[in-house]
């Protein structure tokens, strides 16, 4: 029962009501842009800028009428914060798939968007809050009421949503250290035990959807041991949590002295494709997935080398290792027809890239796809779009890094970035 109230409650998603119209979507699909939006895709697929230059575009959101709701961390011209962040919305009034309006609404540094049960919910680093919607609207119905307020947002702030059947608020909420050592990010500082950072921090938290003013006090602490799960998303197919998890840094830098060497501090941890029940703990700061052992080993600073596995013999293992440090920010579950049928119930990541690789080239920078065969991953994975950064795969240098991703009605995929402000639909035209 449980299940088909978790699908019933993804129909709704998409819907934007439970019991909606069927949608205004356009059903003609626009042309792609001649270099394809910069894009490397698979045969059959090409792409289209949707809007350029809009801000750090975090996660996005699309309703059933094609219009895309994006949260906005910030605006910038050269180098300069212009305007803070908010919601955008986006709207093609002529189907070329450019979008001729914008609007933008509330403010504080946007993280996430999504539509639930008649209201748009917009995360900022600190807060929850939901505004009426009607829809095929460009603006709220009303004011926006606060959901939660005063979450902890030293350090990876960011507040990824995901709702379940029931008005359960799933809310990340990020470590605000590396590994929780005594001084963060330090050569040889041993870790605290117990790491005092999970009482609040590094794990995800359920709240009441519906309810006025909560506190992290009011919400349950979900799981825990999750460093960061800036990818989140229920899967319709099977009403499940999942998450893609940013691991840690600095094997090398920090613990050399016990013999991880530069490609330890490279290749390791693997970032981790989780499914998130009630109560798992992932065993952060204490563990960390090694994607040659293929399992989760002591951290150094408690008492790991390497190889030891210790306490972490009881911790949850991933799904899918994803190479280190490639920062997984989106993620979502195909539900459309556009696609083949490969790619129905399969995962789409979007890695925002890395920026510790080193000796190594930094990775990520793309949109990597993971398919399910029924409720499982094959274990399986490919580079789905790839091209976003342009000639250098660097944090200061890339043209274009991948942050949020969505389907939209007509099962185009739309992936934003939070580098140019770029927002992307790639879409498919083969034969089936």
């Amino acid at each position: 029962m449980a299940r088909l109230l978790a699908i019933a409650v993804s129909c709704a998603a998409i819907n934007w009501f439970l019991g909606a119209s069927e949608g205004a979507a356009q059903t003609r699909l626009p042309p792609c842009d001649p270099d394809n939006a910069g894009l490397t895709l698979p045969p059959g697929f090409c792409a289209l800028v949707v809007a350029d230059n809009v801000g750090r575009a975090r996660h996005l959101t699309v309703a059933p009428n094609g219009d895309v709701f994006v949260a906005v961390r910030e605006v910038r011209q050269g180098g300069q914060v212009t305007s803070p962040g908010g919601v955008l919305v986006l709207r093609d009034t002529d189907g070329d798939g450019k979008a001729d309006v914008q609007r933008r609404f509330a403010g504080g540094a946007g993280d996430d968007v999504e539509f639930y049960r008649g209201y748009l919910y917009y995360s900022t680093n600190d807060a929850v809050m939901r505004f009426p919607w009607r829809e095929g609207a460009l603006e709220p119905a009303g004011p926006a009421d606060t959901i939660v307020k005063g979450l902890p947002a030293r350090a990876h702030p960011a507040k990824s949503l995901a709702f379940g059947p029931n008005n359960e608020l799933y809310v990340n909420i990020g470590s605000p250290s590396n590994s929780c050592q005594q001084v963060d990010r330090t050569a040889g500082s041993p870790g605290k035990d117990p790491c005092d950072e999970l009482e609040t921090r590094a794990g995800i938290w359920r709240f009441d959807a519906n309810r006025s003013h909560q506190t992290q006090a009011d919400g349950r602490r979900f799981a825990t041991g999750l460093r960061n799960s800036v990818a989140l998303a229920i899967r319709p197919q099977d009403g499940e949590l999942y998450a893609v998890v940013h691991g840690r840094d600095q094997l090398f830098q920090n613990w050399n002295s016990i013999g991880y060497d530069e490609e330890d501090g490279a290749e390791k941890p693997a970032e981790e494709f989780v499914r998130v029940r009630e109560g798992d703990d992932f065993g952060w700061p204490y563990c960390y997935y090694d994607p040659e052992l293929k399992l989760k080993v002591l951290a150094p600073e408690y008492g790991g080398d390497g190889r030891t596995v210790g306490r972490c013999r009881d911790k949850k293992d991933p799904l899918i290792g994803f190479p280190a440090h490639w920062a997984p920010n989106g993620l979502v579950f195909y539900q459309g027809r556009q696609f083949p049928e490969r790619y129905r119930g399969g995962a789409f990541i979007a890695f925002h890239g890395s920026w510790n690789r080193a000796p190594l080239p930094q990775g990520g920078y793309n949109v990597v796809f993971a398919p399910f065969a029924g409720n499982e991953p094959t274990g399986e994975w490919e580079v789905f779009a790839d091209g976003f950064a342009g000639e250098n795969k660097d944090p200061r240098q890339a043209a274009h890094r991948p942050c949020g991703i969505a389907e939209g009605p007509d099962g185009s995929l739309y992936v934003s970035d939070d580098q140019g402000g770029r927002i992307y639909r790639i879409i498919y035209r083969g034969s089936r």
